[in-house]
């Protein structure tokens, strides 16, 4: 995988290779960081980059910081430059991730948030697809359970809440499936590992309410957006039982990394047809319409870089 060149580390742009932290950190010891994932996509026809929905992604970084008790030195203008800085810097002319951090810097044994350094780094790599087989993924519903807000805030991006994703999308991978379902800890469908998710049933696209101890998506939140305005469908954020998921028309997933991944198949069970419905067709397509800013009513989610 090819490697940034540079990151913002430690207040200032340096060489990549040169962004270390100590296997002291308290971060590294106990999950106490946030980070965020931003996806910058590049236009061939206007031969630039567009970070989609900057303000929007910091603004979420900066509140999963609050939750971990950083003071945090910057605002959603001053992360935007660093980050539109840092890839002026690197040149890229292709799709890229963008990844925040705010870690709690201190050094040495203790369970704690308060009293500790807060450091910011901003690293960014050249990013293909998430989830490989997108249009056609098959899922499982997993053991494991969706770690609960009044466990680990489960709104923010907490690193150490992210062992129990990786927990849940290793086993499903080793099991042969593309990805994973998580449940809350009432029985519903949360998520997917790291994806919100969305349903159609009877011509309604269901998706579970911030409640259900989901992320609160920022793709999640521009599908939503994207539905209701140009198809025309009514979305309703209610809880989604497991029996739903086995009967419903269509189903698909959402994220930063993921952007809109079609299941096809839950434990072996077709879901509708058992190909890509029309409504997550349509909903891809104008994704990619609107991340590459080739939609001008979206332009304002788009940045330039």
């Amino acid at each position: 995988m090819e490697q940034a060149r540079f990151a913002f580390f430690e207040g200032k742009v340096v060489p990549f290779a040169d962004a270390k932290v100590s296997v002291a950190t308290h971060a590294f010891n106990y999950g106490t960081a946030v980070f965020g994932g931003i996806r910058g996509y590049w236009n061939e026809e206007q031969k630039k980059l567009f970070v989609f929905r900057a303000w929007d992604h910091f603004h979420r970084f900066l509140s999963s910081a609050k939750m971990m008790c950083m003071e945090s030195t910057y605002d959603e203008e001053s992360l935007i430059e660093l980050t539109l800085e840092l890839l002026r810097t690197e040149g890229y002319q292709r799709d890229v991730y963008i990844r925040p951090m705010y870690y709690k810097a201190d050094m040495g044994i203790g369970v704690k948030l308060h009293d500790l350094k807060d450091e910011l780094t901003i690293w960014t790599m050249p990013y293909e697809k998430y989830v490989s087989n997108d249009t056609n993924a098959h899922v499982t519903i997993s053991s494991w359970r969706r770690v609960d807000d009044n466990t680990i805030p489960a709104r923010g991006k907490i690193s150490g809440a992210y062992a129990g994703a990786a927990a849940m999308k290793t086993d499903a991978n080793r099991a042969g499936f593309d990805e994973a379902l998580v449940m809350d800890k009432n029985g519903h469908v949360s998520e997917g590992s790291a994806m919100n998710v969305f349903m159609v049933r009877d011509g309604v696209v269901v998706t579970p309410p911030i409640t259900d101890s989901i992320l609160e998506g920022i793709t999640r939140r521009s599908a939503i957006e994207l539905i209701k305005n140009e198809l025309g469908l009514p979305v309703v954020e209610r809880s989604i039982d497991r029996t739903e998921v086995y009967i419903c028309e269509e189903f698909f997933m959402t994220g930063t990394a993921a952007q809109v991944t079609a299941v096809t198949k839950v434990d072996h069970r077709l879901i509708g047809k058992g190909v890509m419905g029309p409504v997550t067709t349509k909903l891809r397509d104008m994704f990619e319409d609107v991340v590459r800013a080739r939609n001008k009513k979206y332009a304002h989610w788009n940045m330039a870089v």
